[in-house]
């Protein structure tokens, strides 16, 4: 029997919770339930989801700035849906739609209250005052989005059998490898050069500097080389800046936003590189680049460690220096054959350990013991 499920994501940017949500509801949907979503309306997130078949529902604001007016208006609105629609679980992403989904869920014709579950999908989310402590008392399941907030969920004093591990996913069928890689590589003049890509808003603390710092150092064994930076974000100027600083501006290429063109960007590659976890500590972009069948060079932050195979499916980088991220990047490019094999050792990883079904059945399966 199916179950009716009411999804709240506080989030307006094609960032962090987005696409996982977005993969969880319409893996749900495939398997027989019933998905509502919540999300603020009017922006990329909302227009992807209905890209993807979900129309969220209307009349809802979800402003996490403070707007006593627009919080009431929602709390009643959702109150509504809950008894309605007789939603079965309310499963939040963000704290603003955590407490939002304690104040509605209450709604219910049943007895009981709605089970109220939570994902948590940074390390910072998870918090560790009195207040929040109340918060995650009266949320009967809280998923993690890597076995770091896992572990910080334990310190939060959340009891083991509440707090679930559940893997990443990355879209298998987009990134199957028959992406064309020419049209990209005669786009930025890339020729036959060895290429390095890297996928990352450009926001503080992502880990850029680093980086360039490692990428100038490896021109020095590999002066062919050349490094794409897809995204886009408040730092571009400042990092192109740092770019021409460095003498770097003829070797990396700011690519901005790429959307639909993104497996091509990675089929251009020849390693993909990440130094942060970003707003999304699953590291879905690491995740696709595995999809594509490309090597992995990364830090231990995160979901990497347990992600990457350090030797098997890339490399593994324990701190953040220049020096150790540069012997990463030349000891891949440097030898072609291992870094296929890298590539395609990750792409089976992918396949088996982080497909999109893996961490749809394990979110239905903690439903299902709590309806």
């Amino acid at each position: 029997m199916g179950l009716t499920v009411l999804h709240l994501a506080a989030n307006r940017w094609w960032t962090g919770s987005a696409d996982p949500v977005i993969r969880l509801a319409g893996g749900l949907r495939r398997r027989g339930h019933r998905v509502l979503l919540g999300v603020i309306p009017g922006d990329r997130f909302e227009a992807k989801a209905r890209e993807a078949g979900l129309d969220p529902i209307p009349g809802l604001h979800l402003r996490t700035r403070l707007a006593p007016a627009a919080f009431a208006g929602d709390v009643r609105r959702l109150r509504a849906v809950v008894r309605d629609e007789g939603v079965d679980v309310i499963h939040c992403h963000h704290s603003h739609d955590h407490w939002l989904a304690l104040l509605v869920r209450g709604a219910s014709v049943a007895a009981d209250p709605v089970p109220l579950v939570r994902t948590f999908h940074n390390f910072r989310s998870v918090r560790r005052d009195r207040v929040a402590a109340w918060l995650y008392r009266r949320t009967v399941a809280l998923f993690a989005a890597s076995r770091q907030i896992e572990a910080r969920c334990r310190q939060a004093g959340i009891p083991p059998e509440r707090t679930f591990w559940i893997p990443g996913a990355a879209d298998l069928p987009r990134f199957g490898g028959d992406a064309d890689p020419a049209p990209i590589r005669q786009e930025f003049g890339l020729g036959r050069a060895p290429v390095i890509v890297s996928v990352s808003r450009l926001a503080p603390n992502r880990g850029h500097e680093v980086l360039l710092s490692a990428f100038r150092l490896l021109l020095g064994t590999l002066p062919q080389a050349r490094l794409l930076l897809v995204g886009k974000g408040e730092t571009r100027p400042r990092l192109e800046q740092l770019v021409a600083d460095m003498g770097l501006a003829d070797r990396v290429v700011f690519t901005g936003y790429r959307d639909r063109d993104l497996p091509a960007v990675l089929a251009a590659g020849d390693c993909f590189a990440l130094m942060a976890a970003g707003s999304d500590e699953s590291c879905r972009a690491a995740l696709e680049a595995m999809a594509a069948a490309r090597p992995v060079v990364a830090r231990r932050v995160g979901a990497l460690p347990e992600t990457v195979v350090h030797g098997e499916t890339g490399l593994l980088v324990d701190d953040d220096r220049p020096e150790s991220v540069a012997d990463a990047l030349a000891t891949i490019l440097g030898d072609p054959a291992r870094a296929r094999a890298m590539g395609l050792a990750g792409r089976r990883r992918a396949e088996t350990e982080f497909s999109p079904e893996r961490s749809v059945a394990t979110v239905e399966a903690v439903y299902r013991t709590l309806v």
